[in-house]
């Protein structure tokens, strides 16, 4: 049994697609699917004229928009490995999703515009990377099209992100258009436009790349020892420690460099880790089966209403059937119905090992955060609430569906992209999102999911603080401040702040009371 969960664990590579929007995350996602097997043609997503679309973007308002608006697992075999592959939305308005995601991967994949080199999101997200010392492979995209300088790119990312870049490939561009990529380490010439594979060339000096480069030759002889010179040199600890990040260059709607991206990902990235608990780390190893739900989607078969819960199995093996502790709940919870994913396709999950995310039946009882384990109770730590920065209150045009606007309200809040609060004086339906987008998914799916027409009109708040103390100290809080106080769906109290200046004379003036910006789902 442990000979056989250590093998299944080492062969297990899971992790997240990161990108700032229109990246062409999505692409490399689809072309990673290709690679795998999984589908048979990558869809390029501009093409709206063709049926066709990501794989990964099966909500309707993706399809519509071109934009990833929620995660999505895949899971592909590739060369005698698995591969979890969780595809994340780029743009700012949905980060909320892709922080959460971050927190049951074990490293990243980066890719980069070489048109537009690092940009804003990027920056954001490798905060949330560098938190968790999440090692990272870049792959600069676009090399089809004009771009930046190489160098240049180079010192963006170092510059910008606060990590070392180290290039594995090399691109190269003959009469102005991109004619393919050198291997530093493997001293290989792959061409752009060619299917015959690569072209060894030990010594750059030797007169073979003469011969294929023509006058571009003395270029890449020139940058190839001024990166030997100048530039550091490719540390695997380095990259596990989240310090340094490998990285390559290619064209995702082409397809190249996408095989050699995903040979060297599969060679250096991490197997599953261990996750830390509120008592102890959980090493993957471990025999007695654990996970953690990092994520809820309603919906993902509109044809049967359903829940899905996301859990991370963090130790020991999954057998359909099998019974587990319910830790939030301490109660007894049997995993009968378990699935693994192709973004909304399912399979029925028999077995399942370390670092796979295996889909839950959710019927109301499962929470993002909620954590499951046999024989020791665990609660697995740090995925966490972000203080929405957003609000707009909810009017129904058709008194008659309240009912069915409080469950379609609840079950997108279980999801994670909203957040519900209740005044303490008054029924408001009073939403908060981290970004302005959101509202657009939520009122187009209670539309189209629940048949629920609503109205939202903005709110002045510009924050949100969950609010804790002593007793008495709440009490007087909440005499002096009702009518700027909430609570969310947990009961838990919460300052709605109006401007910058009444959140810092509000904190300023209650010294004993803490105000945070996150709350940890637990």
């Amino acid at each position: 049994m442990q000979s056989n969960l250590r093998t299944e664990i080492q062969r297990r590579r899971t992790f997240a697609i990161i990108s700032h929007p229109d990246a062409g995350k999505t692409t490399v996602t689809e072309q990673l699917l290709l690679e795998g097997g999984a589908i048979r043609m990558a869809g390029d997503i501009r093409a709206r004229k063709t049926a066709r679309h990501a794989r990964s973007d099966w909500m309707e308002i993706e399809k519509e928009r071109g934009i990833s608006v929620t995660s999505s697992v895949m899971q592909i075999l590739h060369d005698g490995h698995c591969l979890n592959l969780l595809d994340t939305p780029g743009h700012h308005d949905f980060s909320e999703d892709t922080y959460r995601v971050l927190t049951a991967v074990d490293s990243a994949l980066m890719v980069i515009d070489s048109v537009k080199g690092v940009e804003q999101q990027t920056k954001k997200l490798m905060e949330v990377c560098r938190m968790r010392h999440m090692p990272i492979l870049t792959f600069i995209n676009k090399l089809d099209r004009p771009g930046r300088e190489p160098l240049d790119l180079l010192s963006d990312i170092e510059d910008s992100l606060d990590i070392e870049a180290v290039p594995l490939t090399w691109p190269i561009r003959r009469h102005g258009k991109f004619w393919g990529t050198y291997h530093l380490q493997k001293r290989e010439l792959t061409r752009y436009e060619s299917a015959n594979g690569s072209i060894a060339i030990p010594d750059p000096d030797a007169p073979e790349l003469d011969e294929l480069l023509g006058s571009e030759a003395d270029s890449l002889r020139f940058e190839i020892r001024l990166l030997e010179e100048a530039g550091a040199s490719f540390d695997v600890d380095r990259y596990l420690a989240g310090t340094q990040t490998p990285v390559l260059f290619g064209s995702a709607l082409n397809g190249f460099g996408i095989d050699e991206m995903l040979a060297t990902f599969i060679k250096i990235a991490p197997p599953p880790l261990p996750r830390p608990t509120s008592s102890r780390e959980v090493s993957p190893y471990e025999e007695n089966f654990s996970g953690v739900v990092f994520k809820i989607q309603a919906n993902m078969d509109p044809n049967h209403r359903d829940r899905m819960a996301f859990m991370r199995i963090c130790s020991g093996k999954f057998e359909r059937g099998m019974t587990v502790q319910h830790q939030r709940l301490s109660r007894e919870l049997r995993l009968a119905n378990a699935t693994t994913f192709m973004a909304q396709d399912r399979v029925g999950a028999d077995e399942a090992f370390p670092g796979d995310i295996i889909g839950i039946p959710n019927h109301g009882t499962i929470r993002i955060g909620d954590s499951v384990s046999q024989n020791e109770p665990l609660q697995f730590t740090g995925i966490p609430s972000f203080a929405p920065e957003h609000f707009k209150k909810a009017y129904l045009k058709n008194a008659l569906r309240a009912k069915h606007l409080e469950k379609g309200v609840h079950q997108l809040i279980e999801e994670g992209a909203i957040q519900l609060f209740r005044p303490i004086d008054g029924n408001d339906y009073i939403l908060g999102a981290v970004g302005e987008l959101q509202f657009d998914v939520v009122s187009t799916r209670l539309l189209n999911e629940y048949n629920v027409d609503v109205l939202l009109t903005p709110l002045s708040y510009i924050a949100a603080r969950w609010v804790e103390g002593s007793a008495s100290d709440l009490e007087a809080f909440m005499k002096r401040n009702r009518h700027r106080l909430a609570r969310d769906v947990d009961g838990t109290l919460v300052f709605l702040a109006e401007s910058p200046y009444w959140l810092e004379r509000i904190v300023d003036e209650w010294p004993k009371l803490r105000f945070h910006e996150t709350k940890e789902h637990n």
